[in-house]
Parts: C-alpha cells; structure tokens; sequence
C-alpha cells in the first residue's frame, strides 16, 4: 500500500494524473481489507485533491465528503483544522458550481470556527502557552487567513468588492504578521487586494499597494515577479500611464516566458494590445 501511494505521489509530478488515479484506487481497495482507518482516509484526500486538480468536481465533492465522514467517525472534532481545511475546499467546489448558499454557508463556517478556536488561545494563561499551542495557533491563524483568501476571490467574482477587499486586507494583515512581508504569499496577497482598488476605480490607491508589492518582490527575488509587474502595468494602464504600462507590460513578459508562465504570457499579450488600442483611440481623438 504504501508502495503504491508513492507511485501515485511521483505520476502526480510526472504529470501522469490517470496512472496516479489508478493507483490510489488499488491503494484504497487495499486500506478497506485491511481495515486501516488512517490509511483509507489519507488515500481519499488524495483522491478528492487528484479529482480537483483535473475539473472533476462532482466527483472531488464525494471524495471530500467521504473522507470527513471517515475522520469524524473516527473521532476527530468539527473544528479540527483537518475537518475545516476539507470544508474550505468544499465551498470552493460550490462557488465554482455556482451553488452560492452552499458556498456562503461553508465559508462562514470556516471562518467562524476558525475565529472561534483563535479566542480560546487568547485566553490561555502564559504558563500553558505551550511550543505545540502555539504551533497549533499559527497553523489555525494561516488556515483562517487561506479562507478569507478564498471568499475574496469568490466575493470578487460575485462583484461584491467591499466584502472583497475587506477579506483581502484581513488576509494580509494574517500573512504579514505570520509570515512576514516579503513572503511570496503576502506580495501575492498585496497585488491582489491592489487588483479590488483598482476594479472599484481607486487607481492611485492600488499603484502605491502595487508599486511596493514590486518593490518588494525585486528585493527577494520573488519567483512569480512577473504576475504583480503584470498586474502593475494594468493599473497603470486604467490611470492614462501607457508608456509606463508598456514598459512594465513588456518587462513581465520577459520574466514570464524565461518562467515558462503561458498562461501570464497570454495575458500579458493582451494587455499590450489593449495598450496599443488605447493608444490609438488617443491619437483618433487629438486629430479630431
């Protein structure tokens, strides 16, 4: 058994997604005869995460819904962590299905039992503050800081940007104090709370956010430099800058094709001709 998950783990980064599905469903035939709880529910995860990954999200939704059902009649809490991180990435798989009750209700209940758990650890004494309390604590901090990221983007494409913004700022602020600020996390994070400024039309707001999330970034070397200098063009693009825009545009798609980032690469593209087109329609308007 433990073979075979490290042949699906290994086609996983092949890329070879149908060899590592058949070799977690001879895992999980294998963990059902021998009776090994732990084993069925590690092997269900990765079953439900491999479903994920490749669009299947009907089938995704019953892995993860079979695998907490394996965990809670195991004895593991509704508010474990585990049990959240599954419930997070259910109301994800909602949201893409447009099922928004199903998708509010699993990101509040993620959130509030998150909230809730971070209470209690305030409340602890100084002499029980443990090194696994708070282990405990950051991983349940960074986990409630994952599901305000993802309602965000869920509240960002539903066009409900305050809520929006206000999950991103609350996700920084997680991310900046846990992490630090310059882990790529937080740069990402800062670019997209910029991207909500800039969609409710505050330009000037998100190019100070955007220009230091670059900044940042040049100073680390951060791997994904090309999606913020990307992101940076665009709203330099919504504020007349075009020139400027045009010369980070084409600064994020060197990075971006030396990265191998197709689908920036794409998207940089088109940010060009929309440079060009505007260009354009400023020199049809002076003629006239």
């Amino acid at each position: 058994m433990i073979l075979l998950l490290k042949k699906a783990k290994l086609s996983v980064h092949r890329g070879q997604l149908q060899a590592a599905s058949s070799f977690l469903h001879q895992a999980v035939v294998l963990a059902h005869q021998t009776h090994n709880n732990q084993a069925i529910i590690y092997t269900y995860s990765q079953m439900a995460n491999l479903a994920y990954v490749q669009g299947q999200l009907d089938s995704a939704e019953k892995l993860f819904k079979t695998t907490m059902s394996y965990m809670l009649s195991g004895g593991t809490s509704q508010s474990d962590n585990a049990i959240i991180e599954i419930s997070l990435k259910l109301a994800t798989i909602y949201a893409e299905q447009n099922r928004m009750e199903l998708a509010e209700h699993g990101f509040s209940f993620c959130t509030e039992s998150l909230e809730a758990k971070l209470e209690t650890f305030k409340e602890l004494k100084e002499e029980e503050k443990t090194e696994d309390e708070e282990i405990l604590r950051r991983e349940t901090r960074l986990l409630l800081g994952l599901c305000l990221d993802s309602r965000a983007r869920y509240r960002a494409s539903m066009l409900r940007l305050d809520k929006a913004e206000q999950d991103y700022r609350d996700a920084l602020d997680i991310c900046r104090q846990e992490q630090g600020e310059t882990h790529p996390q937080t740069l990402v994070l800062m670019s997209d709370l910029a991207t909500i400024l800039d969609l409710q039309g505050r330009h000037d707001d998100a190019l100070v956010l955007i220009q230091q999330a670059v900044n940042l970034s040049r100073s680390v070397g951060h791997l994904d430099q090309h999606v913020l200098l990307g992101n940076m063009a665009g709203i330099l693009l919504h504020t007349g800058r075009l020139e400027d825009s045009v010369r980070f545009y084409q600064e994020a798609l060197s990075l971006a094709q030396r990265a191998g980032d197709q689908a920036a690469v794409d998207q940089i593209q088109e940010g060009l001709k929309e440079v060009k087109k505007k260009k354009s329609q400023e020199k049809k308007d002076a003629a006239q």
